[in-house]
């Protein structure tokens, strides 16, 4: 399934869990901090915001309900953008803490990680090497520890949130999580269209040269037809080059602080909104338009924003 023609569905993920506060200024922790930047790529023309939250006094990463509230409140308010809260949390969480905003909010789109993997973060503690605390030991976790999303716990997600109409970021990060989909798929317990985020870059998962890019697409081309919607986002300096391979292959693409802290090379993006406007302006050049938020909820049949509990 595609956006309309010569559309491109941009989603903007302002702050994540990958990150620690200590690596760039700019990187959105407080409630404050993530509505402004949320609003600010929605201006730019993010169509989904995909959220996390942080512990506003350390930044590291929270999934207290709490903590989502005041920023989910205010971005409604303030814009019309997909509101895409994270089931993915970290990979130090419970499956039952990671779940609870999605279930509170029950918002139109929920991300959903497709496996059980390695989720690498360790290396950049090479390229950090003042970081303390939590940061140090954050990272240094990610060497021994896995990210878990068994295929009991994907089934749960799914079912737990399905009574409520949120529809998922369906995250693969290797081709063996296309196939994971294929699966539920097959069981009818989601629904097409699937929105699929191909990830590229994070050491565990695919890599982010193009003929993965290409393998990603063609699989999933095989196996979901036109019953899919394609995006991607690549990890650090991947972001630009994959999403515009995404771009040329009629695909859609995601950016934001919480995928690569960087516009350039030695250069720190100051804001999620400055990421946007970077891709969009890379899009336009190439003659596709930015997806509205209605655009991509028509596209991702999604509920709507009134029918959440935000």
């Amino acid at each position: 399934m595609a956006t309309p023609k010569n559309k491109v569905i941009i989603t903007c993920a302002v702050t994540g869990s990958i990150h620690t506060p200590s690596m760039s200024p700019h990187l959105p922790i407080t409630a404050e901090q993530i509505a402004n930047a949320a609003v600010g790529a929605a201006e730019e023309g993010a169509a989904i915001i995909h959220l996390h939250a942080r512990n506003p006094k350390t930044g590291e990463p929270d999934q207290s309900p709490e903590l989502f509230r005041p920023f989910l409140q205010s971005i409604r308010a303030q814009c019309d953008a997909v509101l895409n809260i994270t089931t993915g949390g970290s990979q130090t969480m419970s499956i039952s803490d990671r779940l609870r905003p999605a279930l509170e909010f029950k918002p139109e789109l929920a991300s959903l990680n497709m496996g059980t993997m390695n989720f690498g973060l360790y290396p950049m503690l090479g390229r950090y090497k003042d970081l303390g605390g939590w940061e140090r030991e954050y990272l240094e976790g990610s060497r021994s520890g896995f990210f878990r999303n068994t295929l009991a716990d994907i089934e749960r997600i799914l079912a737990d949130c399905r009574d409520a109409g949120t529809r998922f970021e369906v995250e693969c990060y290797d081709i063996g999580h296309l196939y994971t989909l294929a699966h539920f798929v097959e069981r009818k317990l989601i629904e097409p269209p699937f929105f699929v985020q191909s990830v590229f870059g994070i050491l565990g998962g695919i890599g982010g040269h193009r003929e993965d890019v290409l393998h990603m697409r063609r699989t999933a081309d095989r196996l979901f037809g036109d019953q899919y919607v394609w995006s991607v986002l690549g990890a650090g300096a991947l972001q630009m080059p994959v999403a515009t391979q995404s771009a040329l292959m009629g695909g859609n693409v995601r950016v934001g602080l919480e995928d690569s802290l960087w516009l350039s090379r030695g250069r720190l993006a100051e804001s999620n909104a400055q990421q946007v406007r970077a891709v969009r302006t890379t899009l336009e050049s190439l003659g596709l338009e930015i997806a509205s938020p209605a655009e991509a909820r028509d596209t991702l049949r999604l509920k709507g924003s009134d029918q959440t509990h935000i």
